[in-house]
């Protein structure tokens, strides 16, 4: 019964493993993610540690060194399986639990040998084993709960912890074999033993959608922070550098509570030098006026590139006048220009303090010309 009970339980954790297997690499091929390479060779290894043990399974070993080989190969597929998942758990950067580096695969191999040589016989050999597994998971899932409170890491660790309770039990069971323990005589014992690889296939099962968990999260990040980038590319403008109108929203939200000063510039002659020197030129122009209002004004005034040769400075917090010395330090550059004012009280409408500003401008501009005459 507990044969025929460990064959139907080993090849059900062989169908998962294969079915996870093929599932991520399929899953590599398709989204080309750097961090599922070490994924696939996790289940890859799962898999050969499964080989293994049906090649145990067909081919009893007469020998005692073919004996000690498989254990060794055993022993490795199984805690270098574990290793790689911790890895994997690292891979996608929000969590730091193991680092791969070519001296893991050497540190597995020298357990590997030394297990298989210290434990000779099966029930030994898998206490050992299950206890190595189950410090392993148990450090996984704790580095995952204290590093990330995502839920995706979550499920992740709670894969760990389900497969870290399963190494628990066989462990415990195993040494209730080896040595008289309160429930070596225990009737279901054995039959736990015979039936534990189905339970480890339930329990990868929601490492596995930790994972895939995981990953979404990376690429919902990512594709966050490109979205953030393309919003700042689309809010600035490419000729100055300075943000453009379509950043006024967020702007005057920002200054919502406290009001502002709202300064309205606009070139003169702008069009005589697009004219008569050329677009090179005027973009010249429009850059060094754009380098004088930011080092003019405050690092927390806002310089906007509105239209063309118009620029507005939104000044929070600042009534009219406060900012006139600022004004008149601009003015002794050699760019001609002119300006109006408007305070845009607290909660006020932007809109309007916006036009009664470029009014004001006209109107001094329209000054300037009368007297120009």
């Amino acid at each position: 019964m507990a044969l025929l009970l460990w064959r139907w339980s080993t090849t059900a954790q062989i169908v998962s493993a294969l079915i996870l297997a093929v599932f991520f690499v399929v899953l590599r091929l398709s989204v080309r993610r750097r961090e599922l390479g070490i994924w696939v060779a996790a289940w890859m290894v799962n898999l050969a540690a499964l080989v293994v043990t049906v090649f145990y399974w067909f081919f009893p070993p007469q020998s005692p060194a073919i004996f000690f080989l498989v254990r060794v190969a055993y022993m490795f597929t199984k805690t270098l399986f574990v290793v790689l998942l911790a890895c994997g758990a690292s891979a996608f950067g929000r969590v730091r639990v193991v680092t791969w580096h070519r001296g893991v695969p050497i540190a597995v191999l020298a357990w590997a040998i030394a297990g298989a040589a210290l434990f000779s016989s099966l029930d030994a050999m898998g206490m050992a084993q299950a206890g190595v597994v189950l410090g392993l998971f148990v450090w996984s899932s704790f580095a995952l709960i204290a590093q990330s409170d995502a839920p995706a890491a979550r499920w992740l660790a709670a894969g760990f912890i389900a497969r870290a309770l399963l190494a628990l039990a066989e462990s415990l069971a195993h040494a209730g074999q080896v040595v008289a323990l309160p429930w070596s005589s225990w009737p279901n014992v054995p039959l736990f033993l015979a039936s534990y690889s189905s339970f480890d296939a339930a329990a990868e099962w929601v490492i596995a959608l930790g994972c895939v968990l995981m990953l979404y999260r990376t690429i919902q990040d990512e594709l966050e922070k490109a979205q953030d980038v393309l919003q700042r590319i689309a809010d600035r403008d490419p000729t100055t550098g300075l943000a453009n109108r379509r950043a006024l929203p967020a702007i005057f939200r920002e200054v919502y509570d406290t009001g502002a000063t709202i300064f309205f510039f606009d070139l003169d002659g702008f069009k005589q030098i697009n004219d008569t020197r050329g677009h090179a030129a005027g973009d010249d122009h429009l850059r060094r006026f754009a380098a004088a209002l930011e080092s003019h004004f405050r690092p927390d005034d806002h310089v906007v590139r509105y239209a063309g040769d118009e620029f507005l400075v939104i000044a929070k917090a600042v009534e009219p006048g406060q900012l006139e010395d600022r004004l008149q330090q601009l003015r002794r550059q050699d760019i001609r220009f002119s300006v109006g004012q408007s305070y845009l009280a607290a909660r006020g409408d932007a809109d309007a303090a916006i036009k009664a500003a470029d009014e004001a401008m006209y109107r001094e501009k329209t000054r300037g010309r009368k007297a120009a005459v």
